[in-house]
């Protein structure tokens, strides 16, 4: 038999396969989850999140020196407060914790770029992320305090803040705030398309964010939905986001397809909690291979047309990168 096409040959070794590959992760792909909390010397991992922790101000500085050393470009702090209330009063405050870490990681690190988780469900006592009225989150009060946390973000020097709680013009709220107090090089990435998805327990535990009645469906987007997705990120664009993002990742790369395709921005896309502990679990009894199926996803990910990918697998994946 004769063929005149034989697509293997461009298959035949790892030589020809990396020279003709379409998609590729780089470090400077990546942004770094990172959890805060007050006191001194902690480093505590997370039951559901083997590998990943918990840390004081010092410790996270220490961390923050070695993801920077590793060539891992940003981080995206939450933080998590000692003290919770109905309002969220940590979450606005100029001493909160988030707050303090900004400049203690600044201070150490100046050129690592600082994006900060933007919500309240970590800060309040009932753990939504806004104003309960009546077992209802209240939108325009709630983005008069999401605007108010992020300025004081800015205000502590970081580089980009990322409103995640899914409130009605929270982006123009905030776009406007920071520029009239002179912070107009202070950048939004907005958690644009972010779905009610049982993906994000293991975070829930991490930031002690779980809500204490109810759920996040009458905020977060219905998994079934893809139009709408495309409604919330052309409004967020409008309000002046620079960059949106998809969250989940793994269960939503189509939305990610789509936001490429159809907007002409960056974005981004959060592999989440949930996606990282199910293959950590699944690593550890030996039913798949982490570093393999880590990659596979990732590159899943930016396949589908993400710029940029929050992953609790950063560190790993960057010494990866460089031992391979």
């Amino acid at each position: 038999m004769e063929f005149i096409k034989r697509p293997r040959r461009l298959r035949l070794n790892s030589t020809i396969r990396d020279m003709v590959r379409e998609t590729r992760i780089d470090v400077k792909d990546l942004i770094y989850p990172l959890f805060v909390v007050r006191g001194e010397k902690v480093k505590q991992e997370i039951n559901s999140m083997p590998g990943v922790y918990r840390f004081s101000i010092d410790t996270l500085v220490e961390e923050v020196k070695e993801i920077y050393s590793l060539g891992i470009p940003a981080i995206l702090l939450f933080g998590v407060p000692s003290v919770k209330d109905e309002v969220g009063s940590e979450a606005y405050a100029d001493d909160g914790i988030v707050q303090r870490a900004i400049k203690a990681v600044k201070d150490a690190v100046p050129s690592m770029f600082v994006i900060t988780d933007v919500c309240m469900c970590g800060y309040t006592s009932h753990g939504h992320c806004g104003i309960v009225e009546r077992g209802y989150v209240v939108n325009d009060k709630t983005v008069e305090l999401i605007s108010k946390t992020a300025l004081s973000h800015a205000r502590a020097g970081a580089d980009m803040v990322a409103p995640s709680d899914m409130m009605d013009g929270r982006i123009g709220a905030i776009r406007k705030l920071l520029d009239e107090k002179g912070y107009s090089n202070v950048s939004i990435m907005a958690y644009s398309a972010k779905y009610a998805s049982a993906f994000f327990g293991p975070f829930r535990e991490a930031a002690e964010s779980a809500p204490k009645f109810g759920d996040r469906k009458t905020y977060q987007m219905d998994p079934a939905n893809s139009d709408e997705a495309m409604r919330e990120i052309k409004l967020d664009i409008e309000e002046g986001s620079d960059i949106v993002m998809v969250k989940p990742a793994l269960s939503y790369l189509d939305i990610i397809r789509r936001a490429k395709e159809s907007f002409n921005i960056p974005v981004a896309a959060y592999n989440v909690s949930g996606e990282y502990a199910m293959l950590k679990a699944a690593a550890k009894m030996g039913w798949l291979d982490e570093k393999a199926v880590a990659m596979e996803i990732l590159t899943s990910i930016k396949r589908a047309g993400a710029d940029l990918i929050i992953t609790y697998f950063a560190k790993d994946v960057a010494t990866w990168l460089t031992t391979r």
